[in-house]
């Protein structure tokens, strides 16, 4: 009886491991935590700079827009000749220095910041260019059609 508990138990183990649908993994951007150095990073490169006020340890929505768009290569891509990043992030478990906590409350503040994911974007010149509120469909395709949208703005 124990040697069939045994084999029921390593085939489960062997089952979980294998999904039919496997998930790409995530790519690792360049999000930066310190707004100054971004905007004049965005000036010397004439990107935007684009703001991901998030709880990334506790926001669902947050979560799942991340996994549906932020971490695909597509958005990568699209990133790296457009974008410079900065996440602003508000965790509750995460560990964060003090100094880094204030920092993002002061933009919370600064940027009107009501709910998480908000995203805000800006030009080269740091004046706000447009924003998503809240969690969106459509994945990286949506979001980069959105964020070209704002770049056409005068």
């Amino acid at each position: 009886m124990r040697h069939i508990a045994i084999g029921m138990f390593a085939g489960f183990v062997l089952l979980a491991g294998c999904s039919p649908k496997e998930s790409k993994p995530a790519v690792d951007l360049p999000w930066q935590t310190d707004l100054p150095k971004a905007q004049a990073q965005a000036r010397t490169e004439n990107k935007m700079v684009l703001m991901d006020f998030t709880g990334s340890d506790w926001c669902s929505w947050c979560i799942k827009f991340d996994a549906e768009a932020l971490s695909t290569q597509e958005f990568k891509d699209y990133a790296e000749k457009n974008l410079v990043l900065v996440q602003l992030d508000f965790p509750n478990s995460k560990p964060q220095a003090d100094e880094l906590k204030k920092a993002n409350a002061t933009l919370q503040s600064q940027y009107k910041i009501e709910g998480f994911p908000t995203f805000v974007v800006l030009n080269q010149d740091g004046r706000e260019i447009g924003r998503q509120e809240g969690y969106s469909e459509g994945g990286a395709k949506a979001f980069i059609a959105k964020l070209e949208g704002f770049k056409a703005k005068p």
